[in-house]
């Protein structure tokens, strides 16, 4: 129960990966705010975990508006009357080569995946400053360390993250704020439009066996969510197997 009475916020909670921290930290103690927009999906996912025992509340907004982010912290506050952690996972693709690629493909990704962790981010800080504590956790990508054939809008976002996690680090620290990065490499949805003979080159380049296995994920989350990462702030974890080195 390392995350008991813990209020967290999770983005893009309600399928994948965003799922599986979402169920694994109601586990371990955590009130969770839900947050997807397609509401059946983000219900199904907060009735998987009251039914397991935990508690969780569902939020639809989108991350994409500053409208939406502050509502998805509110709903933590007006549910759990704080929010201790925010997990920035919202993320979606539009791939194609940058010759092809339209403006539209490439606004929506910035949009979500790093305008969203700033709105999100933007909306909890009062609450932690108030409150003198706070865990922001953002999720980048190997494609923001290395870039990725097809996905130039979607490595320039997760790179963009992890400028984001370092700068709010330095600025957050002197109010008992962590702010850190988790890079996994557990395939998602996400992932769907990737070739599983591209995945296999590059392990196979890196000497790498295997990808992460989806309940590898999790226990990085509650781990930096919690009191005993208390010391750590500004760092990039890459859960991915060597895979970004």
């Amino acid at each position: 129960m390392k995350l008991k009475d813990k209020s967290i916020v999770i983005t893009g909670s309600s399928r994948g990966m965003g799922r599986l921290i979402a169920c694994d930290m109601a586990k371990a103690g955590a009130s969770i705010v839900i947050n997807g927009t397609t509401p059946e999906v983000v219900d199904r996912v907060v009735e998987e975990i009251q039914k397991d025992g935990g508690t969780a509340v569902s939020c639809y907004e989108s991350v994409a508006r500053m409208e939406g982010g502050k509502a998805i912290v509110q709903t933590a506050i007006d549910h759990f009357g704080k929010i201790d952690v925010l997990v920035n996972n919202a993320a979606i693709t539009r791939d194609r080569s940058v010759a092809k690629m339209t403006e539209e493909e490439w606004d929506d990704v910035i949009a979500v995946d790093l305008k969203g962790v700033f709105t999100c981010t933007k909306a909890a800080i009062p609450h932690m400053i108030e409150q003198k504590y706070g865990r922001i956790i953002n999720v980048t990508s190997v494609a923001g360390i290395a870039g990725n054939v097809g996905q130039a809008n979607y490595s320039a976002a997760k790179a963009g993250v992890i400028a984001f996690t370092k700068t709010c680090a330095k600025e957050l620290g002197k109010h008992n704020i962590t702010v850190n990065a988790i890079g996994p490499s557990h395939k998602t949805r996400i992932y769907d439009n990737v070739p599983e003979e591209v995945f296999k080159k590059i392990l196979a380049a890196r000497s790498l066996r295997r990808m992460s296995e989806p309940r590898e994920i999790p226990p990085a989350f509650i781990f930096l969510a919690s009191d005993d990462a208390s010391f750590i702030t500004g760092q990039i974890l890459g859960v991915d197997g060597g895979l970004s080195l």
